[in-house]
């Protein structure tokens, strides 16, 4: 059974991160966070809803909400992606594909008729108290920023 279900604790980590740091959600256990996983830096669905998240940053910010983005991309890779598209926040290396792993992100794809593993685009909305409240899977880049502010927003009230 999973543990990775709305009203559950979500599971503590530690992955490297962009400018030199070493992030644990527990570092966030007062605020709540918005854990977004993405296929790849740099390519089209990724880039969009990245700079999404970075336009909507001060209002998340407004709402007590840190977001990290999640992928299987290196540091260095990441330190490119986040220079170019200027995101105010940080994005964190699983190349062990250990955190990708304990939130069940990582599905069989296919593209040109080849079979490969790799992540299913997923966002997590982890309150205050460190309990998953919002879970999206298989998540279409158009309005989802605006649909986990929303959720961000009502838990807040």
């Amino acid at each position: 059974m999973s543990t990775i279900e709305i009203g559950h604790q979500a599971p503590e980590f530690t992955l490297p991160a962009t400018g030199g740091q070493t992030i644990n959600l527990s570092d966030f256990r007062d605020k709540n966070v918005v854990i977004y996983f993405y296929p790849k830096d740099s390519t089209p669905g990724c880039t969009t809803e990245s700079q999404d998240f970075r336009d909507n940053y001060d209002v998340f910010t407004q709402e007590n909400t840190v977001i990290l983005g999640i992928s299987r991309d290196s540091i260095k890779s990441h330190e490119r992606f986040k220079e170019k598209q200027a995101l105010p926040f940080e994005l964190l290396s699983d190349e062990e594909e250990t955190v990708c792993n304990l939130f069940e992100v990582l599905k069989m794809k296919n593209m040109y008729g080849k079979q490969f593993m790799g992540i299913e685009r997923s966002t997590f909305l982890i309150d205050a108290s460190g309990t998953f409240r919002e879970i999206w899977r298989k998540v279409k880049v158009k309005g989802h920023v605006e649909a986990v502010l929303s959720a961000v927003q009502t838990i807040n009230r």
